[in-house]
């Protein structure tokens, strides 16, 4: 998934390059035997690393040192300078590091290390299980391993595909720019190598607290010791006269997103119902695919809740200049074969319909077994729910954000993932509280936007640069408090805000976005 090599440049640095020429925390990119390599100077410390992200090919050199980690600029996956390991999704492989020698004022780069086995853990749980093999389920599992698990592990998912890069879906593969290998997350070779047991096309219907056991519908029935519930969230359907007719559509599965690549050809009709970010991702998405692409939302813009009106008018525009028709403020009445009826009585033709309105925690399962609810499934500061040894990560949890104070629950892939690392070294004993700061990107069309932090409502956005050049960052306050910050075009200053809202620094954040 994106794993090439980044083009090598910069000096040999296995001849090595002056000390006086590292600066504290700042990568020195350089080669070695063909590969880009980045020297990152801790104090008394150097580390040599690999200056490529094995997410997309990020260049790691012009993303942030924190500690003893790097951060990468595109989709702020976070590394361990010291193990290579991928501390903070998106990341699931590890950077190589190198032998660094030191000789008098020069500093050269040796062999490639090999990173050593991880310990096991004592006293482990004998048996983990996972439900849902999604964004959340799949970090959980590979971190288990990872941090020396060897017990039994089991990965339960209601579709029959290996766990896959689902924001893709909507994005690059949909778009036909992306290849089929791009989206699975494993093959299914390293799930054996792991020993991690996939038990897909397998739902789960019931939890047995007392006797802590699983029913799946083929009938089987697995123990565990600790569960993790990361089933993630249903699409909500449209809820009128035609929305069972075929060529209605969804979009959260891979098998949503190849039927409706089944369903387009240049110069077929798609009308996109819902201008939230998946729906938005779909119509880019689909004019790269030469469809002609109307949509319908009640909002008078598209973003305007989450993003507010400036940067929902600009993406707006940017739609609108590819082609995208836009019937706003106004809402679907009635779907007929070819064509979709709205309530202001306009009709449009539609060989193609894709509801994007928004989704629903799937819950029930929980519910169920009768762990508390609260819009979601309840879980303290560690992910754990009310059922001692049941633990809950993605978009199903609600947790004690450390950050705004309140019980919060995000529907964001890198942050699921996070939460599936945070889960399992939690069921391994860690006690780490979750802090993690949502962060989500979306493309639309040719624009990146970058979000981090959580404003559900604010009292307002200071803008700061030009959005129509794609050159901006907008601040969503509370008060004087800094709720959320995005970026257009401004990588660096996303991953450094997003470190201080980490470290709970409203000063340094204040300064940060003075600068």
């Amino acid at each position: 998934m994106g794993s090439d090599q980044a083009q090598a440049s910069g000096p040999d640095l296995t001849k090595g390059v002056p000390l006086a020429d590292l600066k504290e925390g700042t990568p020195l990119v350089g080669q070695v035997q063909g590969e880009a390599v980045m020297l990152v100077r801790r104090g008394p410390e150097i580390f040599a690393v690999s200056a490529t992200c094995t997410h997309y090919s990020g260049p790691l050199a012009e993303g942030l040192v924190v500690g003893d980690t790097v951060r990468c600029p595109w989709h702020h996956a976070c590394f361990d300078l010291r193990t290579g390991a991928p501390e903070r999704a998106p990341a699931l492989n590890p950077i190589s590091c190198f032998q660094v020698e030191r000789a008098g004022d020069n500093v050269r780069v040796g062999d490639k290390l090999v990173p050593p086995p991880r310990a096991r853990r004592a006293s482990p749980p004998e048996s983990i299980v996972i439900i849902g093999a999604g964004g959340a389920g799949n970090a959980a599992a590979e971190t288990l391993r990872r941090e020396g698990y060897a017990g039994r592990l089991t990965l339960v998912g209601r579709e029959g595909a290996t766990p896959y890069d689902r924001p893709n879906l909507s994005k690059d593969y949909l778009a036909g720019t992306a290849p089929e290998e791009w989206i699975p997350l494993r093959g299914e070779d390293f799930y054996r190598e792991q020993n991690i047991e996939l038990a897909l096309s397998s739902a789960a219907e019931r939890i047995d607290v007392k006797g802590r056991t699983v029913a799946l519908a083929d009938g089987r029935s697995l123990s565990w010791d600790r569960l993790l519930l990361a089933p993630g969230a249903d699409p909500i359907c449209l809820d009128v006269p035609g929305a069972a007719l075929s060529h209605v559509r969804t979009l959260r599965s891979l098998a949503d997103s190849r039927a409706i690549i089944g369903l387009t050809a240049p110069g077929k009709r798609a009308v996109v119902v819902g201008a939230s970010f998946i729906g938005m991702e779909v119509a880019a998405a689909l004019r790269a695919r030469q469809v002609e692409v109307a949509v319908v939302a009640p909002e008078p813009r598209p973003f305007e809740r989450v993003l507010g009106p400036e940067l929902g008018e600009l993406l707006r525009g940017v739609h609108a200049s590819k082609g995208v028709a836009f019937h706003l403020g106004d809402t679907v009445a009635r779907i007929d074969e070819k064509s979709v009826t709205l309530k202001s009585g306009a009709t449009l033709p539609a060989d193609l319909v894709i509801a994007g309105i928004g989704v629903r925690p799937a819950l029930g399962l929980a519910e169920g077994a009768g762990l508390e609810i609260d819009r979601g499934i309840t879980v303290d500061a560690y992910l754990e729910t009310s059922a001692p040894g049941i633990f809950a990560a993605g978009d199903v949890a609600r947790w004690p954000d450390p950050h705004t104070g309140q019980r919060i629950r995000v529907e964001h892939w890198v942050l699921a993932e996070r939460m599936g690392q945070a889960a399992a070294r939690n069921m391994l004993g860690d006690r780490r509280a979750f802090d993690a700061v949502p962060f989500f990107w979306s493309t639309q069309h040719d624009v990146t936007v970058n979000y981090v932090g959580h404003a559900e409502r604010w009292d307002r956005i200071d803008i700061d640069g030009d959005l129509a050049k794609r050159d901006a960052r907008l601040v969503y306050r509370s008060g004087s408090k800094v709720l959320a910050v995005v970026t257009v075009g401004r990588d660096s200053l996303s991953l450094r805000a997003e470190a201080a809202l980490e470290r709970d620094d409203a000063a340094g954040l204040e300064a940060l976005l003075r600068a």
